[in-house]
Formats: C-alpha cells, structure tokens, sequence
C-alpha cells in the first residue's frame, strides 16, 4: 500500500481527519509540521518569525525527500503550503480536503481553543491575507490531487468513511 497524503488549507481538519483515521483502519499516521518543529526544537510559528517563509519552505522540502525514500504505509497529514514540493506525488496518493474559506474561518473560531489554533497558524494572523492565500491555493490543491472529498458540513467519520472508499485501503 502506497502513503496517503492530506492536503488543504489551515484548518480544513487534516489533523482531525488523520486522528481518526487511525482509529477507523490499520494505518500510522505522521504530521509533516510535527516532524519540522521536532528537527528544528522549535514551532512553526517561530520559525516563521526568525527565519522566514522561505527557511521553513526549503525545511520541508527535506521532510518531502525523506517520506519518499523513507517512510510506507502511512497517513501523512501535511501543513497547508505542503502541496508545492516538488516529489509530493512520489510520496503517495494525495487527498485534498475541501472547504470554503468560510466553513474554515468559523470552525476555527467557533473551536473551544479558538485563540491557539489562530495563534499557531501564522499566515492567519491577517483574515484577509488568508483568503487571498485560500483563493489563490485552492485549485492548486484541487489540480494536485488524486482525491478531493468535501468536508463541508460532514463529521469526522463520515470525512474518514469517504476517504477509505475512495482511495480503497
């Protein structure tokens, strides 16, 4: 079985998706803004502050590297920007989760911990700046992907459900 790879924009619920995906099948799931903050000891939004977009870009062009040599049989949820690197094809089948901007924005401040999802995601800090990002990203997300399953409106099993049909596990 080849990886499956997550993709969409900030918030969309890829983690949410991948926590339960392992509960529903036999699968392991790994988050590639996890493993950047673990090899830099560091978050993201830090790494942003100091080094830049760019700084983290090249980051996880590495991670991308590694998961294709290294890493099968696994869920990979991926940060928003996760989409551009080069191999990500390579790496599995890729599965955009999709939403409109709006859906998004209200689960994130509708959500108890409303102020830290807002605040570990730095290019939300601005909510007009990321719906410019949504607007110009989301028919990239769809054209790169192998799967595009709408979470709009739909719970985290049904998401799930949807995603192992499609991609047949």
């Amino acid at each position: 079985m080849k990886n499956i790879i997550l993709i969409g924009f900030m918030g969309v619920g890829k983690g949410s998706v991948a926590r339960e995906m392992v509960k529903q099948a036999d699968i392991v799931a790994i988050d590639t803004d996890d493993i950047i903050e673990s090899m830099e000891n560091r978050t993201i939004k830090k790494i942003f502050a100091t080094d830049g977009e760019k700084y983290f870009r090249d980051i996880e062009a590495k991670v991308a590297k590694w998961l294709e040599k290294s890493v099968k049989n696994t869920l990979i949820s991926t940060g928003g920007g996760f989409y551009k690197v080069k191999n990500l094809k390579k790496i599995g089948t890729v599965v955009f989760l999709d939403s409109p901007f709006d859906n998004i924005y209200e689960r994130i401040i509708n959500h108890p911990k409303a102020q830290s999802k807002l605040k570990k995601r730095p290019l939300f800090q601005d909510v007009d700046k990321a719906r410019e990002l949504f607007n110009q990203r989301h028919p990239l997300y769809k054209e790169i992907a192998d799967v595009t399953i709408s979470v709009t409106d739909k719970d985290v099993e049904t998401i799930v459900k949807e995603i192992l049909k499609k991609v047949k596990l």
